[in-house]
């Protein structure tokens, strides 16, 4: 009798050993592929800026302008804040007072913050875009896993100069931030092509 167990037993163990084996190399088990999160984006409308500083611009109304409080800043740098995003635009302002020397070191500075990104960048590509008004700008975009996506910069080349950067405040990679970076580009190209200068 407790052979008759035992050898039932092996049995059980073989026949459950071959059916799993037998699946196994039929394909029917695979890996799930990687997944992201999902990012709900909503429609973009725009308002325009009533604070009060050199420049004016639209911004998005899913986004908060705040002051920038690190330690060094200065007037009139601030964020344009995205809560549920988790995303920031960075914006730097310097008045040039007719410098050219200053707006030369500005303009060198900016492509220096950009390159120091390029150890982790896959690639970095710089475009011109004219805005409606005849502005030009810069803008600077990054791929890879990097702590800013896009960085750019304008000027009227004698009283002001503004440059921005785009952070996000999260550690997802950048494939599955790709709606979302491409979203608040839009976003950029916006607060740009409505950008004003105060005289």
């Amino acid at each position: 009798m407790r052979l008759l167990s035992r050898l039932g037993f092996l049995i059980v163990l073989l026949i459950s050993l071959f059916s799993c084996r037998k699946k196994a190399d039929s394909g029917d088990f695979v890996p799930k592929p990687k997944g992201y999160n999902r990012i709900d984006l909503a429609e973009t409308k725009y308002q325009q800026m009533s604070e009060s500083h050199p420049f004016s611009f639209q911004y998005s109304t899913q986004a908060v302008l705040k002051p920038d409080t690190v330690r060094w800043a200065e007037p009139h740098w601030m964020y344009v804040y995205y809560p549920e995003l988790k995303a920031m635009i960075q914006l730097t302002y310097k008045p040039l007072g007719g410098d050219k020397k200053k707006l030369i070191k500005l303009i060198d500075d900016a492509h220096k913050l950009a390159a120091r990104h390029g150890q982790k960048a896959y690639s970095i590509q710089d475009l011109v875009m004219k805005t409606p008004s005849g502005k030009s700008a810069m803008l600077m975009e990054l791929e890879g896993e990097v702590p800013t996506y896009l960085q750019f910069y304008t000027t009227d080349s004698t009283r002001h100069y503004l440059r921005g950067a785009l952070y996000f405040n999260t550690a997802l990679k950048s494939d599955s931030l790709a709606p979302v970076i491409d979203y608040l580009k839009k976003d950029v190209i916006h607060l740009l092509n409505t950008l004003e200068w105060k005289k």
